[in-house]
């Protein structure tokens, strides 16, 4: 087996360890190595991507793309172990439709919003954002989902939010951290010493005392994603930061943990899914967005596993 095709097929272990399924991506990067192997080449230039990627006469460009964002993936990937090899430009073959991958929040830049949320006026309006965006970082709930909770939903003293009519319509208990607990108990007397005839009964209110809504949120945390300084400079392709984001985040924090504790990622991942509110595990790969030391950790863990069958 050739060097190449062997890089390939790392990658693509590396990707499904992740939760990826790469079906049809998966075939078609085996027929874009076959590609290069017929062509008598080690390693992926920029000019038979681009030939192989546009092979298919009469083809849509979309699907042009799509080979070609294949291709281009490999390499990114393959150039961190070969020098050799070419990443071919973006924008050569641009893929059309495809969903921009989400951000991924360091816990450095979640301190930074929170900070920011802190400086907020009135006191329950710091209170508020400061919480929602600590509990979103620290559950990966849905930010419908917190928007929704009642006091009768959160129980302080088990730490456990209880999750209602959730995407499915289906509900789940989640057990919070300590802190988490702490945070939330600090807040529900801030509230409560601050609205005294609350007209909902929701956990998160405005400063009317009125269940907090979804458009005050978002425009609420694109303020605070200004102020921390994480918009995406003018002319970037990435993704602009979102609640929703913190929901990824969690996912691939939670995933970090479990490779550096030396876990069965692939027997934990129905337990992550469970937490998320998810019916099945396949539901859960698409929050499995990789960054270098997933992608890092993964590939030592296939490594590992070929040196044992060895």
């Amino acid at each position: 087996m050739s060097q190449l095709r062997t890089a390939a097929e790392d990658y693509l272990a590396m990707r499904r360890a992740l939760g990826f399924k790469l079906g049809m991506q998966g075939r078609l990067l085996m027929q874009f190595v076959d590609h290069l192997e017929r062509c008598g080449l080690e390693t992926v230039t920029t000019e038979a991507a681009i030939a192989w990627a546009t092979a298919p006469t009469g083809a849509s460009a979309v699907w042009h793309g799509m080979r070609f964002g294949v291709a281009r993936r490999f390499a990114a990937h393959l150039q961190l172990l070969d020098p050799r090899c070419e990443v071919p430009p973006p924008d050569v073959l641009p893929e059309r439709h495809r969903r921009l991958p989400p951000h991924i929040y360091s816990t450095e830049q979640i301190a930074a919003l929170m900070r920011q949320a802190r400086r907020l006026r009135p006191a329950l309006r710091a209170a508020t954002a400061e919480t929602v965006v600590g509990l979103l970082a620290a559950t990966g709930m849905r930010s419908g989902e917190i928007m929704r909770l009642n006091h009768s939903d959160v129980d302080l003293p088990a730490r456990t939010v209880h999750v209602v009519a959730t995407k499915r319509n289906t509900s789940r208990n989640l057990i919070v951290h300590d802190s988490t607990a702490a945070a939330l108990a600090a807040y529900a007397r801030l509230r409560d010493d601050t609205v005294t005839a609350a007209s909902s009964p929701s956990f998160f209110v405005s400063t009317t005392g009125h269940r907090l809504s979804q458009s005050t949120l978002n425009s609420t945390f694109s303020f605070l994603v200004r102020a921390a300084g994480l918009e995406p400079p003018p002319g970037s392709r990435a993704r602009r930061p979102r609640p929703h984001d913190a929901r990824h985040s969690f996912a691939v924090t939670t995933l970090l943990a479990w490779y550096r504790a030396g876990e069965d990622v692939q027997a934990r991942l129905p337990a992550l899914s469970a937490y998320l509110g998810h019916v099945e595990p396949k539901d859960t790969y698409w929050y499995l967005s990789a960054v270098p030391e997933l992608l890092a950790l993964a590939g030592d863990r296939a490594e590992g596993r070929r040196e044992r069958r060895r």
